[in-house]
């Protein structure tokens, strides 16, 4: 086995330290989501925190990790009661793959012995190893939407239940969620977000001494693991050993009523949603007095508490950054500091300080409109002033919710929340003979195959005799997430402030709409002479908005060049992820003016992705009171579908409906 690298040696990183350290403490806090750029110890300090728990009592031969004082009645390897040998092991630590199958996580049933001989044959998952240990996403936001709704069931309800036509499994799994990710590979899904009850943002030290003693103590445990963990024996038996006696200490923790209110006050400042916010805070707030060896919550706990409880909670939307303005912070614990507090109040840069993001409405210095308007260049198109071509970025109009664009066909890609697919979950449109472990079984099929040969089997009671090549396997049709490429015109004829904003807020309410879908994105822009890639595709839409925020505009129109640039991307795109299928969103007027024979350029760019099947859609930008058609055109030569920015707009197409309704009501 691995000696892992002590916790106690990991250099910096205390928020991240400390949240995994009081969850130790008090698992009730409800785990930690450690957000951070790749090669920050982010893996590294997890695995090393199983190491420091105490080891835990549970019944011998038991699967699932029972407690010896208090067996779960409904254990699948009970009853234990009354309780028999136990034995004490250490606490496990369990990771979940991001690419796991269902059955690895919640274990499999096999349908087969059930049917045919009537008993439960049940293979544990990967939550009964996690049971009252450390249950370890690595890459969480990465994870698959079907395992993340099992894991908010087991979460919610302290219990794993495996279901397969009629038959059921349940066990008790109770564990520690710890999962780490790069955000700028994608968010995580809200309700997930939710479930665990800190979070902290890890990023690497711009320190040369910290960063040289980071290479040194790795080069040291790299060369000998075991020598290095011994040297740090010390440190890590004292932290255990602290553990141990914050955990007997957190029963005797006062939360006094002045703590509560500046926990319930600090949630409302900040508009959390929901109440599980206060709990986590006040749950925190006693592990912190714990982990200080105090039987009183003080001030300066829940401020720690709400720096970790509170930034994940508080975002309104994906593009808003995480993090608490805390100078806020600061006046609402003052302004709600309770009777029964110390005197000794913290200080406002003490314990916690440091780590805040500045507000939200802090400005922009190229928000702002200066009232000059761009000169026309060499082919009409308008320009900015000082010989440059480009103008500085615009902002974007308030984000909307947008009509549903999807692929035509079922696809057969990841899952998702945009396109028709066959996947393991949705609703049962057929069956088939298993290929490989039978996993859903169809149990209409399944008789239905096996009732011509009841007889010649001897069939003698009211059984019926299965066989394996009688089974059937469920067939189900769901929704895929697709790669949303967006190919957006930046040219000086899109380059009028307003025009451009209103373009800009309808790329980004197709991104937010990407993130419910849970889509990847891509970013193409085109002016001047040549198309760049903007964003490569990504599951991180806060890049891609970002990159879209930043957006310079001017110059010609080289349209065929955008379009040839996209198709290059779709067909690298198609080697990584050959299930995944695309849809191209294209955000022009439909001009062509840049390079030779633009427009005849650009018609032959176009006709690539019809032949090649490529699913796309045209907003049309165009605007004024005579419109040429141009993105229409474009649309036909794609193979796809014209829609304009007001079209865009779900409530738009909803208020369409209602008045074709009301003028038919009017008529009868």
């Amino acid at each position: 086995m691995t000696t892992p690298f002590p916790f106690t040696a990991v250099v910096g990183q205390d928020d991240l330290r400390l949240a995994l350290l009081l969850n130790a403490v008090s698992p009730a806090v409800g785990g930690v989501l450690v957000r951070g750029e790749k090669g920050t110890a982010k893996s590294t300090a997890v695995r090393a925190l199983s190491v420091l728990l105490p080891a835990v009592d549970v019944v011998a031969g038991c699967r699932f990790s029972c407690d010896p004082a208090a067996p779960d009645p409904a254990c699948p390897d009970g009853p234990h009661n009354p309780p028999g040998a136990f034995e004490s092991r250490p606490a496990r630590m369990v990771e979940l793959p991001v690419g796991a199958s269902e059955d690895r996580l919640v274990g499999a049933l096999d349908i087969e012995r059930a049917l045919a001989e009537g008993v439960k044959a049940f293979e544990p998952g990967l939550l009964a190893d996690a049971h009252r240990g450390i249950l370890y996403v690595d890459e969480v936001n990465l994870l698959h939407d079907h395992l993340v709704d099992l894991l908010l069931d087991a979460a919610a309800m302290g219990a794993s239940y495996v279901e397969r036509e009629g038959v059921s499994v349940r066990h008790a799994a109770k564990f520690l969620l710890v999962g780490t990710m790069n955000p700028e590979e994608g968010e995580l899904r809200p309700q997930l977000l939710d479930r665990f009850g800190l979070t902290v943002e890890v990023a690497a030290s711009r320190e040369p001494d910290q960063r040289v003693e980071v290479v040194r103590r790795r080069l040291a445990y790299d060369d000998d693991p075991a020598g290095f963990a011994t040297r740090w024996a010390g440190e890590e038996a004292a932290v255990r050993q602290r553990i141990v006696a914050a955990r007997a200490l957190l029963p005797s923790v006062r939360l006094g009523d002045g703590a509560l209110r500046q926990i319930a006050a600090t949630c409302a400042a900040f508009e959390v949603d929901g109440m599980r916010a206060d709990i986590v805070m006040a749950r925190t707030a006693t592990a912190l007095a714990a982990w200080a060896g105090r039987t009183e919550v003080l001030a300066e706990d829940v401020r720690q508490a709400a720096l970790l409880a509170l930034p994940h909670r508080r975002r309104r939307n994906p593009f808003d950054a995480p993090g608490l303005d805390e100078d806020k912070l600061d006046q609402t614990l003052e302004e709600f500091s309770g009777e029964d507090e110390r005197d000794d109040d913290p200080d406002p840069d003490g314990p916690g300080g440091g780590g805040g993001r500045p507000a939200p409405d802090d400005g922009d210095p190229q928000g702002g409109d200066t009232g000059a308007r761009p000169e026309a260049g060499e082919d009409g198109e308008p320009q900015a002033s000082g010989g440059s071509g480009e103008q500085a970025p615009t902002r974007a109009a308030e984000p909307f919710r947008t009509k549903m664009l999807t692929v035509p066909g079922i696809g057969t890609g990841a899952a998702g929340r945009r396109s028709r697919a066959r996947t393991e979950h949705g609703r049962t449109t057929g069956a088939r003979r298993p290929r490989g472990a039978l996993t859903k079984l169809h149990l209409a099929a399944t008789v239905q195959a096996a009732a011509p040969y009841q007889r010649a089997r001897g069939r003698s009671g009211p059984g019926l005799v299965v066989r394996r090549d009688d089974l059937r396997q469920a067939t189900r049709e769901g929704r895929e997430g697709n790669l949303v490429l967006f190919l957006v015109d930046a040219s000086g004829s899109m380059a009028a402030r307003q025009r451009m904003s209103a373009v800009k807020g309808a790329v980004l309410s197709l991104l937010l709409d990407a993130y419910q879908r849970r889509d990847k994105v891509g970013l193409v822009t085109f002016r001047g002479a040549a198309a760049d890639v903007a964003l490569p595709p990504t599951s991180s839409v806060d890049a891609a908005a970002a990159r879209l925020e930043a957006l310079p505009t001017g110059g010609r129109t080289p349209l065929a060049a955008g379009l040839l640039k996209a198709h290059d991307v779709l067909r690298v795109e198609r080697l990584r992820d050959p299930a995944r299928r695309a849809l191209v969103v294209v955000v022009t007027d439909g001009r062509a003016t840049g390079g030779p024979e633009p427009v005849a350029l650009a018609g032959r760019a176009a006709r690539l992705f019809a032949a090649d099947g490529v699913a796309s859609v045209v907003v049309d930008c165009e605007s004024g009171p005579v419109r040429l058609g141009l993105a229409g055109q474009l649309a036909g030569e794609l193979g796809g579908t014209a829609v304009t920015l007001d079209e865009l707009r779900a409530d738009s197409i909803a208020g369409l409906v209602k008045d074709a309704q009301s003028r038919s009501r009017r008529a009868a």
